[in-house]
Parts: structure tokens; C-alpha cells; sequence
């Protein structure tokens, strides 16, 4: 098959872990298998839902190659390689590559800060290192260090750099990541879930979603209405999430997605220590959003 990179709805896949904190194959296949059922165009493994930056090296390797395995060439892979020096990324691209990886999506260096010249050199290496197709992603809340779409622009001329996931939660970003890329073969792609339509509208190819973790169909409807024309459907479809969205606001978003998941069914357990905490009170109120999500969207 001809894997389309980039475009559509791709699942931020969280990394399930059993009662000891270690990863859960069977969950982990179970859900590679759930979001494909679901209609998902991608899966996306190892990224900030997958807790990749509190997974060893060994850890990563497991679950890569798990997900690449079940997954079965049905849609592409996309595997978190981004660490903090460039040495250990391209170590850990070139063994998702070696692994069967269809693209790496390479968070930015993370704690130190870094100049736009410093990103650039950290990606053009990776870019030369590499043969697969590289998605830049900018989550600068998390990392410290924010891709500046001068800088996208730049990176968008080398041979394996094929897009960006902008998680910044600023449109305008996303909009200038557009606008500087536009005359080029170049991918941008919506990180936040609330700016997935939005981003479609001004030219953008889809979204990279924690949410399809939890309503993978409903993060499916969005793509698919927008793309037969059916506007209304789709803002309906992305209006739907706002609660639940709205619910990150309670802790660790990482986490509020794990106790969601598990909520609806799925033993993905809980995020690893010290990132697992959430009051009880919390919890009840997930349970009641789910509640309200799911009656007011499939009773339509």
C-alpha cells in the first residue's frame, strides 16, 4: 500500500502499563487494534501521550516494535524518537527505522535552552542521518524550546522533513507554519485537538489527537465529514470534545486521558510515578463528562 504521511487522524496511542508500571503488550496491542477499527489514519506511538520521556531505551524499542508488528503495514506507524541530545536521536531513529517505522516524529531538544540555529543543526543532522520521513513537533510548553515557523520554513527544504505537529495551542502559529510552507510539498498538522477543524480550514492536513485515546470514532468524524464537504457534521463533531478537553485542566492531561480510557473500558492503567496522582473528586467528574460526551454526540 501507499502510505499517505501526515494527513488525516492519526492516534496519539498512550502506552499502557500493568499494576507493576511495565508495559502492557497485550493492551497495547488490543488498542493499536481498537484504533484501527475505529477508522484512525495513522498511529502514533511513543509521543508525549505515550510517556515516552519517562520510557527507557529498551522500553521504547519494546513498544515500537510492538506496535509496528500489529499494526501490519494496515496504516502508517509514526514513532516518537525525539530525545535530548542530537546523538541519542539519531541512535533511536535509525533503530525505528530499522524497526519499520513509516515516519519519526521528533520532538525538540528539551530543558536546555536552545537557539533556532541550535534546532536547525539538531534536525539537519537527524534529516542526514535518516531515510524516512521526519515530522517536526512543537510542543514548546512542554519542552522549553518553540520551533519559529522561520525556522519550520528553513527545515522544510531538506530531503526527509515532510511536516510539522504543532502542539503549541497557538492558531497563529499553526497559521504561519502554513503560510511559510505553502510553495512546498510540506505538511502541517494540528497537535491540539480543540484546533484540529480549524486547521483543515487554513490549509492544513489533520491532527495528531490524545482524545482518539479516548473517543477515537468521534476524532475519526471530523476528518471524514470535512473531507466529503460536510462542514456542520464535522464542527458538530469537534465542538463535541470541548468537555472533555476542558477536563485537562484537572492534572497531567496524560493522565486525565489514561483514567479516561480505563473509564470507558480499556486497561491502559495508570501513568508511571510521579506523574499518576489525581484526586478522587476528579475522577467522578471525568466519569460524568464521559457520560454527558457520549449521550449528547450518539444520540444525534
Amino acid at each position: 500500500m501507499v502510505k499517505e504521511i501526515a494527513t488525516g487522524i492519526i492516534a496519539a496511542m498512550v502506552t499502557p502499563l500493568d499494576e507493576n508500571e511495565q508495559v502492557n503488550e497485550t493492551e497495547l496491542r488490543n488498542q493499536v487494534d481498537r484504533q484501527i477499527n475505529a477508522g484512525v489514519n495513522g498511529v502514533f506511538t511513543l509521543g508525549t501521550n505515550g510517556e515516552a520521556y519517562i520510557l527507557s531505551h529498551e522500553e521504547k524499542l519494546n513498544v515500537m516494535k510492538i506496535v509496528i508488528d500489529q499494526a501490519a503495514n494496515r496504516v502508517p506507524v509514526y514513532v516518537g524518537t525525539g530525545c535530548v541530545s542530537t546523538a541519542e536521536t539519531i541512535q533511536l531513529s535509525l533503530e525505528a527505522q530499522e524497526a519499520g517505522a513509516d515516519a519519526l516524529s521528533i520532538i525538540t531538544p528539551s530543558f536546555a535552552a536552545a537557539s533556532q540555529e541550535e534546532l536547525y543543526r539538531h534536525y539537519a543532522a537527524i534529516d542526514a542521518a535518516v531515510d524516512v520521513p521526519i515530522l517536526l513537533y512543537n510542543i514548546p510548553a512542554r519542552t522549553g524550546n518553540a520551533l519559529k515557523p522561520q525556522t519550520v520554513s528553513r527545515l522544510a527544504d531538506l530531503k526527509h522533513i515532510i511536516g510539522v505537529k504543532d502542539s503549541s495551542g497557538n492558531f497563529d502559529n499553526i497559521l504561519q507554519y502554513i503560510e511559510l510552507t505553502r510553495d512546498r510539498d510540506f505538511k502541517v498538522i494540528s497537535g491540539n485537538d480543540a484546533l484540529i477543524l480549524w486547521t483543515l480550514q487554513a490549509g492544513g492536513t489533520g491532527g495528531i489527537t490524545a482524545v482518539a485515546n479516548v473517543l477515537p470514532t468521534i476524532m475519526v468524524s471530523i476528518y471524514q465529514r470535512w473531507l466529503k464537504g460536510d462542514f456542520k457534521g464535522a464542527q458538530a463533531a469537534q465542538d463535541s470534545i470541548r468537555p472533555l478537553r476542558n477536563l485537562f485542566s484537572l492534572g497531567n492531561p496524560n493522565t486525565i486521558t489514561k483514567v479516561a480510557t480505563n473509564i470507558i473500558g480499556y486497561p491502559v492503567g495508570s501513568t508511571r510515578a510521579p506523574f499518576n496522582y489525581l484526586a478522587p473528586e476528579a475522577k467522578t467528574k471525568i466519569e460524568a463528562t464521559l457520560h454527558e460526551v457520549y449521550s449528547a454526540y450518539f444520540a444525534k
